[in-house]
């Protein structure tokens, strides 16, 4: 039922618009252009506001709430300078799919394009990173953008949508009524699979010899974890998850190889490449997963699933393109595939799991104790993930800490890893832990960072710290920016220009968490680890911070090395796995 009209300004319009789309929090900084807003914000009994200490730190916060609920994230700027430091972190959503909100003020209507005080053309500069964004002309049109924005953001594949309002608008008299109807004739995505294709696909699955469900966090998006798990056992057969689907089938699951790409597993990039079917459930044939493209996997057929169609055919061919909504594609290949067993296609796939099995026993992960007797980060990484056990949020930097965290850590269920993956954001890990733990007050929240990202965001433990938000701080401080690091040893000849950090002296990381209200702690030895680990575990009512003192010459393996194809993964420094056409 449409609520009556009523008159209020179009900064009221816009706070009762996100009241009820359904916004439990904004995180945002006030500055003059969006200052009408926050006046009526003041009042809002239902809207949370989370007062930040850097508009990227908003935008993070917004996608950390966003990957944790499944809900629309919403972050709050003002014009010029405010808007511009959230283009960081709408980038990093609209490369991962998050929903968020962005809600920005503008100077006044008739100073758009003067060059004004505090004026940015945030629409021009968005729009290549968003999946919409719109500049309200109309104080009328406040509610009907405010719901066409929640509704682009969530629906379809998700995304970034920007709001940008000039502050005439906000000060303009309208009427509110809710809800609006909606005005987006062209956009209808496709979330039913077509019934053919479908047939298609699961006639590929049933005859396929070597297959790899090559599983995306299309998956993750579409809710679709459990339907996931039934189409993997149904089939048998070998699962990878990649970065940003970490956690979408359990890594304790008999078919589950690891995670694929530059830093995977060797079983799961491996068996990528010699796979004779590719069962690619929302995930995009990334570069990080594919090495050099037209290496990757040469003898397999491809079976392209996702509801975004631009990426179908984009990077690899498909055989058989499916676009729709991951969840109703993997019921309906579910459906299909039954008939198929049932009818007696099926093909043996046991030579297959001998030969992924070989490489899994062969090349389990692992690493090796520091020679120097410090403390090896992987292990750090490794215990957090074991005390805390599988129903707590870890976020993560990127970078080093950002693969260990992803390898060492063991993801039993979905939605309990957050990062930036195709961005590769550092700074991320603080305000988004924040959002995660705004949005899932329950859980615990780790946010595992290196000292190179930290440095960059942790302004935002202020806001944790008054805000009430206990998340826990892992920096695993190797005093340098250890992924860039790796690169100079491998490929550099150890030449360090201006990757050491000096952390290990300044800052002292526990002053500076003293100082900004929370626990400071340090961790210098493996004796120590655990007890550490505990005793932030025991606080649960304001942020705790440890820094980790570990080796700086760990590295991340395996590795595959940039632009050379995955043929060339490099188990550890100086060595391979050698497999030859007899193992095909």
């Amino acid at each position: 039922m449409t609520s009556p009209a009523e008159s209020l300004t179009g900064a009221q319009s816009l706070v009762r618009s996100l009241e009820s789309a359904g916004a439990e929090v904004v995180f945002g900084i006030p500055g003059g252009a969006i200052l009408p807003a926050y006046d009526p914000l003041f009042d809002s009994v239902t809207l949370r506001h989370i007062l930040v200490r850097h508009e990227q730190g908003a935008g993070h916060a917004a996608e950390g709430y966003a990957q944790a609920t499944g809900r629309v994230g919403v972050c709050m700027a003002t014009s010029g300078p405010g808007a511009t430091n959230l283009v960081t972190p709408i980038a990093d959503a609209y490369m991962d799919s998050v929903p968020i909100v962005a809600i920005t003020g503008q100077v006044p209507s008739a100073n758009i394009g003067t060059d004004a005080f505090q004026e940015a053309d945030i629409c021009g500069i968005t729009m290549p990173i968003t999946k919409h964004n719109f500049l309200v002309q109309h104080a009328d049109d406040i509610p009907r953008t405010i719901a066409e924005a929640f509704h682009i953001a969530l629906s379809g594949r998700p995304g970034p949508v920007l709001v940008d309002i000039p502050k005439d608008i906000l000060q303009a008299q309208t009427t509110f009524a809710w809800p609006p109807v909606l005005e987006l004739p062209g956009y209808h995505p496709t979330t039913r699979p077509h019934a053919k294709q479908v047939r298609e696909a699961a006639k590929l699955i049933a005859e396929a010899r070597r297959p790899v469900l090559y599983v995306g966090g299309g998956v993750l998006k579409a809710r679709a974890a459990s339907e996931l798990r039934v189409l993997a056992e149904l089939t048998g057969i070998p699962v990878v998850t990649t970065l940003m689907a970490r956690g979408a089938f359990p890594d304790s699951h008999a078919q589950h190889l690891g995670m694929p790409g530059m830093h995977g597993s060797v079983a799961a990039v491996v068996a990528l490449q010699k796979s004779d079917l590719l069962i690619c459930l929302g995930a995009r044939f990334d570069d990080r997963v594919t090495g050099k493209l037209d290496s990757f996997a040469p003898d397999a057929k491809v079976v392209h699933a996702d509801i975004d169609p631009a990426e179908i055919g984009k990077n690899r061919m498909a055989d058989v393109p499916i676009v729709g909504d991951c969840r109703e594609t993997i019921a309906d290949l579910i459906v299909a595939l039954q008939e198929l067993y049932a009818a007696g296609t099926r093909a043996d796939i046991t030579a297959w799991w001998k030969q992924v099995d070989g490489w899994r026993d062969t090349y389990p992960l692992g690493y090796e104790e520091p020679t120097d007797g410090s403390l090896a980060p992987q292990y750090v990484i490794e215990r957090i993930g074991r005390i805390a056990g599988p129903d707590a949020l870890y976020v993560s930097g990127v970078g080093q800490h950002q693969m260990w965290a992803s390898q060492f850590i063991s993801y039993e269920k979905p939605y309990t890893w957050l990062n930036s993956g195709g961005a590769g954001t550092m700074g991320y890990a603080v305000p988004a832990a924040m959002g995660a733990k705004v949005g899932r007050p329950e859980a615990t929240v780790w946010a595992i960072d290196g000292d190179g990202c930290f440095q960059m965001t942790n302004q935002e433990l202020v806001t944790c710290a008054i805000e009430g938000i206990p998340i826990k701080v892992a920096i695993i401080n190797n005093g340098n920016l250890g992924m860039v690091r790796q690169w100079q040893t491998l490929f550099y000849n150890s030449r360090y220009s201006n990757t050491g950090l000096d952390s290990r002296r300044v800052p002292d990381f526990v002053k500076l968490a003293d100082a900004m209200g929370c626990i400071g702690l340090r961790c210098e030895t493996k004796d120590d680890v655990d007890a550490t680990i505990e005793k932030a575990m025991a606080v649960d009512d304001m942020p705790v911070v440890i820094d980790f003192v570990v080796g700086e010459d760990a590295m991340v393996w395996p590795m595959v090395p940039a632009g050379t194809s995955n043929d060339e993964i490099l188990a550890a420094r100086d060595t391979r796995p050698v497999w030859g056409e007899d193992d095909v």
